[in-house]
């Protein structure tokens, strides 16, 4: 079994004073007690320098929510991947399903992201996820296997990348998938990562799951095989929240 780990994912919510009181109040909690997970968050680009300096030696871990797949250049806007790791960040984002719906990025778009983010250094959280269209015509299988496939970079190590599912149907709806629905999607997951790296390498690699993860579903949800975490939204906006969501 690998370490559970729990990424926040805060969208484009916040201020300095918001990410302040929560960092602060994370902190409080991961430095009284021994957990048996890992905690990161990935706030918007604006509030990356104040939430790196405030978890700056701490156990809590801070990612980007996006990067670019270029080291430089004439991209106004973007963020690269050196410079998201040369500020201190461990991890970033990619290919989450509002980056594909929203900017239409490809299986490709996130390929070259990832690897981009892999050669600076940092862990690519990799999301994956079927449309409620898919999942009601029958291809959720046929649509994550093709997503894995197809975004994971050619020489990703199986050791520095994580994966994480989030049916599109289930973030921010208020909707959650089933325990049967998710074991069978990260059980699929984890064999397509067997056929790939090998059985005791893709063992270590966190499957996480997310869509409408909060307290009242997290135990349940973290208890489904091949479950190894959680990327979690909206209750990554309230200290309580995140760190029942982690700590059981």
């Amino acid at each position: 079994m690998v370490r559970k780990l729990i990424a926040g994912n805060w969208k484009m919510n916040g201020s300095v004073s918001f990410a302040s009181e929560l960092v602060g109040g994370l902190l409080s909690k991961i430095e009284q007690q021994d957990v048996s997970a890992d905690f990161v968050v990935c706030p918007p680009a604006a509030l990356l320098g104040s939430v790196l300096s405030l978890a700056k030696g701490t156990k809590l871990s801070v990612g980007g929510q996006d990067c670019h797949a270029n080291v430089s250049g004439a991209h106004t806007g973007d963020t690269s991947a050196e410079l998201l790791k040369d500020i201190g960040c461990g991890y970033v984002l990619t290919g989450h399903s509002e980056r594909r719906t929203d900017h239409g990025e490809t299986d490709s778009d996130v390929k070259a992201k990832s690897t981009a983010a892999l050669k600076a250094g940092l862990t690519p959280i990799i999301c994956i996820g079927e449309t409620e269209g898919e999942r009601v015509s029958g291809n959720t299988l046929k649509v994550i296997e093709q997503q894995v496939t197809n975004s994971l970079p050619d020489d990703a190590d199986s050791s520095a990348i994580v994966l994480a599912y989030e049916p599109v149907w289930a973030i921010g709806t208020g909707k959650t998938a089933t325990p049967d629905d998710v074991a069978e999607v990260h059980n699929f997951i984890r064999e397509l990562l067997v056929s790939r790296f090998g059985r005791e390498a893709a063992n270590k690699i966190n499957i996480l799951y997310g869509g409408s993860v909060k307290p009242s579903n997290a135990a349940e949800l973290l208890a489904v095989s091949n479950v190894d975490g959680a990327l979690v939204g909206g209750a990554s906006l309230k200290v309580e929240d995140f760190w029942a969501i982690g700590v059981r």
